[in-house]
């Protein structure tokens, strides 16, 4: 793989930004990666681990001279690093974000960036429940999707120049429009991971009744749920508030789903269980038939660990 940037800059030093930064050193996509985070103790953790050529202490000294700067924060603070870095931005770089929002993001960042500077957004639908620069990996982005939303003017050669930094770093890349973006995802992630805080909230309350079973009960499907409700805090609130319409919209789809199972539940109406249930079934086997999981047992899971 040839070189794709000069000089990237990560502002964030999270997983996603760490296992970028090993994924680009993997294929020599970049000729220097110089990385920044807010917490001292998060640029020290990705100094002793290497993830980055440097790693500086702000935002303004991490764009300076970068051809492609990346927002690797939760997308409520990017309008504010975007005035931040906005005056130190190299003529004619590529500015682009990480977040799980798009619309949001657009109309923080955008405005902010200027004239000459290229802004692609994009959005790889990657992750883990966990977070900071030790969970990095190179391999996270393997055989995943990575959207570029581009904004109206964009710059063709800027975002056909990332897509192949994506490429490299081992994505599938699609583009694909804001609005659009915001409605998938909230089916996708932002309104499972809801349902998930939910079910666990739910099962929390439950616990002060029945003296922990819960927790120490847990089958194969409750044990997912915790899983994804791990997930970072911040990075999830953002999402909710910045995603409002879309993730309401889905989440009221959801209300009347379970409504009607609801009522099949009490009526005895198996067969309207059985047909749905096995209308749901096939969209896991298409996930697996397109490479997105594993169908092995328990997910994949080594059962002595359990």
């Amino acid at each position: 793989m040839t070189q794709v940037y000069e000089r990237v800059a990560l502002i964030g030093l999270g997983l996603i930004a760490g296992s970028m930064a090993l994924a680009m050193r993997r294929a020599g996509l970049a000729g220097e990666i110089v990385g920044t985070a807010r917490s001292p103790e998060t640029r020290a953790i990705a100094a002793e681990l290497g993830l980055c050529d440097r790693i500086v202490a702000t935002n303004a000294e991490a764009v300076e001279g970068a051809d492609l700067v990346v927002l690797c924060v939760p997308v409520g603070v990017m309008g504010a690093v975007a005035i931040e870095i906005a005056p130190h931005l190299a003529p004619g770089c590529t500015v682009s974000d990480v977040g799980s929002v798009k619309g949001a993001v657009i109309a923080a960042v955008g405005p902010h960036l200027p004239a000459g500077v290229h802004f692609v957004p994009a959005h790889p639908l990657a992750g883990t429940e966990h977070s900071g620069p030790r969970s990095g990996f190179a391999e996270l982005f393997d055989n995943r999707w990575c959207l570029l939303v581009p904004i109206e003017g964009s710059d063709d050669a800027a975002v056909a120049r990332l897509g192949r930094l994506w490429r490299g770093i081992g994505a599938n890349v699609d583009v694909m429009e804001a609005d659009h973006h915001d409605l998938v995802l909230a089916v996708t992630s932002h309104t499972p991971h809801l349902i998930a805080y939910t079910m666990v909230g739910v099962a929390d309350d439950l616990r002060r009744v029945t003296d922990s079973e819960v927790i120490k009960y847990s089958a194969a499907g409750f044990r997912d749920f915790t899983r994804i409700a791990a997930s970072d805090p911040t990075m999830w609130r953002d999402v909710f508030l910045t995603n409002k319409d879309a993730t309401l919209e889905i989440l009221g789809r959801f209300t009347e789903e379970l409504f009607a199972l609801q009522r099949a539940i009490r009526k005895g109406d198996g067969q309207h269980l059985f047909e749905y249930f096995t209308r749901t079934r096939a969209i896991r086997r298409s996930i697996i038939e397109a490479g997105q999981d594993t169908d092995a047992p328990d997910f994949g899971r080594n059962p002595k660990k359990i």
